[in-house]
């Protein structure tokens, strides 16, 4: 008995001094700190220093080969005058604009449709997810032999039914507002099922019991999903938003693949003209001044998701106060 007594006296911290279980949670925390330096030194090497890099080249005058000098916002002054990144601006964010809310529009549209008792759902599912698995540069060389001017199938099919003469097909390609219009579809056609997919997996996440306590009560189909569905996907619809608008500003594969930026700059994205500029044009102040023109646009669209998320606490548990 008494060498237990001597043995819990020893064991029992001095005034001041660090209890075991305190001793254990700093261990943890060092350990988790440790887990993390992987993967803090990849997002230095691969994502804050090149960020840090193009900022500092857009403020000089930096070419291939050749080290640039400090020339402060004169990029910029020189870029609020050319028309061409003007146009590229304008149609960047009317790109992203019409794409991403078509896709929404669709890819919800088939989720909610996917959520039924359909029969071969599964394989209506593995369907709808062809678009997006498609390499893009391959979905870009299909995109372009449909609407290509002179072996178009489309205009191919036009002129079978009569509708355009076969001596003048319509230039899907070579006009400015088609050729815009070919590239949204296309954009199109390859992100509806990520946001299909994404929408459907939480769809399956809502009770069903939510739907046949609100039919109970006189629900009609229309505010079973205002009123049920919809508050509950509000997360997963800034989270899919979020990424769809990060992926439509900076589709730079599939504009390159398809059109190179033209005809005449008209299909321009702001991160192709910016390759243009500063990689196959070797002004790297230019280029990196574009590049850096989007981060704003980009962290606009970030925030406008994290807050309307944010405005959903209730979902939390918490009050909308």
């Amino acid at each position: 008995m008494a060498d237990a007594a001597v043995a819990r006296t020893e064991a029992r911290p001095m005034p001041g001094e660090p209890s075991a279980w305190q001793q254990l949670k700093v261990n943890r925390n060092w350990l988790g700190f440790w887990f993390m330096v992987p993967a803090m030194a990849f997002l230095v090497l691969f994502l804050v220093y090149p960020l840090g890099k193009g900022l500092w080249m857009s403020f000089t005058d930096a070419r291939i080969g050749r080290e640039g000098r400090f020339v402060g916002l004169e990029n910029f002054e020189w870029l609020s005058d050319d028309s061409d990144f003007i146009r590229a601006l304008i149609f960047t964010i009317v790109f992203t604009f019409v794409a991403s809310a078509v896709k929404f529009a669709i890819g919800l549209y088939l989720a909610l449709l996917l959520n039924n008792n359909l029969p071969f759902k599964a394989f209506v599912r593995s369907v709808v997810l062809i678009p997006f698995i498609v390499p893009t540069v391959l979905s870009a060389v299909a995109f372009w032999w449909i609407f290509d001017t002179q072996f178009s199938v489309i205009t191919w099919g036009l002129v079978k039914m009569g509708l355009i003469d076969r001596g003048s097909p319509i230039n899907w390609m070579g006009d400015p507002f088609m050729a815009q219009c070919v590239v949204i579809f296309a954009n199109i056609w390859r992100g509806i099922p990520f946001i299909a997919i994404t929408l459907l997996a939480g769809l399956q996440t809502v009770s069903p019991s939510l739907y046949e306590a609100a039919t109970l009560d006189g629900a009609t189909r229309w505010q079973n999903f205002r009123y049920v569905t919809y508050p509950l996907l509000t997360p997963i619809i800034a989270v899919v938003m979020t990424f769809s608008v990060l992926f439509t500003f900076t589709d730079f594969q599939l504009i390159w693949a398809m059109t190179r930026g033209g005809p005449v700059n008209a299909t321009h994205l702001m991160a192709t003209l910016s390759y243009q500029r500063g990689i196959l044009g070797g002004n790297l102040g230019e280029g990196a001044a574009i590049a850096i023109s989007m981060v704003p646009f980009l962290l606009a669209a970030i925030m406008f998701s994290w807050f309307g998320l944010q405005r959903r606490k209730w979902q939390q548990g918490e009050s909308n106060d």
